[in-house]
């Protein structure tokens, strides 16, 4: 099976280009390889982009998994999913969301964890579509939701399952700007260059600042 996160660097940056050839779901591979490089970049560059491919970023947790007949599978990648969002929550350098299209329930929360998040003016869907499937969402997506989400919207985000285009996610705080699908990758790299100039130290101490109140609340809450 070929890498579905494929890793390269340019100019310090990082990008980690998720594309499964399917809706790039948040399962037991993409999130090993998404972790992996995240590791790498720590070494390699000074800032990191998570993009999609044109049209998708991420469909969320693999649902074959999920409502699979092996419950220990569905858990143990729930849990792998968990620590790559804390992960990625707390990653010491700059993050940068390049959406390119659909980002659906944990594809909207990998979202949620980025620094600056860029996302494609079009017809897609960007939301935790959670309850509207069946689903409820799990604390570490409530907290999630609640730190980025504007409060306002914070209910219809997760309890009434509302999906939003592109600028109601901007609105409703999911994403920071709106550009053409043919823009995001070169807008991704340049915000990702600019942010890999501020003081590493410093912004990595800032960020876990900021950050690990509401990370203690979700490991407190043990699932």
């Amino acid at each position: 099976m070929s890498q579905p996160a494929r890793f390269e660097v340019e100019n310090g940056v990082a990008t980690l280009h998720m594309d499964d050839g399917k809706a790039n779901a948040y399962g037991p591979d993409m999130i090993r390889a998404l972790s992996e490089g995240l590791g790498r970049a720590t070494k390699e560059a000074r800032a990191v982009v998570i993009t999609g491919r044109p049209g998708v970023f991420c469909a969320g947790f693999d649902l074959r998994i999920i409502r699979g007949d092996d419950p220990d599978a569905a858990a143990a990648m729930r849990s792998a999913g968990k620590a790559l969002l804390l992960e990625a929550y707390l990653h010491p350098q700059p993050l940068v969301m390049a959406c390119t299209g659909h980002a659906l329930a944990a594809g909207a929360l990998l979202l949620l964890t980025g620094d600056y998040r860029i996302a494609a003016a079009g017809d897609f869907k960007l939301g935790l579509n959670e309850t509207a499937i069946g689903l409820s969402l799990p604390p570490f997506g409530l907290e999630l939701a609640r730190d980025r989400l504007q409060p306002t919207a914070l209910t219809r985000a997760t309890v009434t399952a509302n999906i939003y285009d592109p600028a109601g996610a901007l609105a409703a705080g999911y994403v920071d700007e709106i550009c053409p699908p043919d823009d995001v990758a070169l807008t991704a790299q340049k915000t990702a260059e600019r942010l890999g100039e501020l003081g590493p130290e410093a912004l990595a101490a800032t960020k876990r600042r900021l950050r690990q109140p509401t990370v203690d609340r979700i490991l407190a809450a043990g699932r």
